[in-house]
């Protein structure tokens, strides 16, 4: 999953939150370093994306972007699942998304001290173009995908993925809708 499932899946605790957004952004030990609260976030984190990439319909959706993406087959679902989960409302209107974002942000804001530095410099450009919020729009998850090819070190190109996605929207809406209540329920379980 990407950031507004972690997000959402923190259930409104401040220090999960922190814990599972910055969760990539922290190696090793260094997770010792923060408080009990956020290194549990951290490690909710990981069980949510251990969860996701074991999951059927997570393995099945996949499966539409393996032949051009292989490995990073799994980085183009989780912004595809951020999709439909900005969309399903069974979890957000439009204005419960845009506010829940906004509450995400600020705390982020308010723990800025704590927050790694690449993660600090990612926020002001998360909160400025509200990534949170623009996952419900297509184009949003255009520019999430080209934002992934320019991190990755061994992608030139999104276009594919996103005419991938548009081809087998409804496919990967189905997969989500079987795999996000299950994610919802492991989560909750494990705090």
């Amino acid at each position: 999953m990407n950031y507004l499932a972690h997000a959402k899946l923190s259930f409104n605790d401040p220090d999960l939150l922190v814990g599972n957004m910055i969760a990539d952004f922290v190696k090793g030990k260094t997770k010792f370093t923060f408080s009990e609260g956020i290194q549990k976030g951290m490690a909710l984190h990981r069980a949510i994306d251990e969860f996701t990439d074991k999951h059927p319909a997570s393995i099945a959706a996949k499966q539409f972007f393996r032949p051009h993406y292989r490995l990073y087959a799994s980085a183009f679902i989780d912004i595809v699942y951020d999709h439909f989960l900005a969309l399903d409302e069974n979890e957000f209107s439009a204005a419960s998304l845009g506010k829940f974002s906004q509450d995400v942000y600020q705390q982020l804001e308010n723990n800025a001290d704590v927050l790694p530095l690449h993660f600090q410099h990612i926020l002001p450009s998360m909160k400025k173009y509200n990534w949170l919020y623009n996952y419900r729009y297509k184009e949003g998850i255009e520019r999430s995908f080209g934002g992934l090819v320019r991190r990755a070190k061994y992608m030139e190109e999104s276009d594919t993925a996103f005419g991938l996605f548009n081809q087998h929207y409804d496919k990967l809406k189905e997969c989500y809708k079987e795999f996000y209540p299950a994610l919802k329920e492991f989560s909750f379980n494990q705090i």
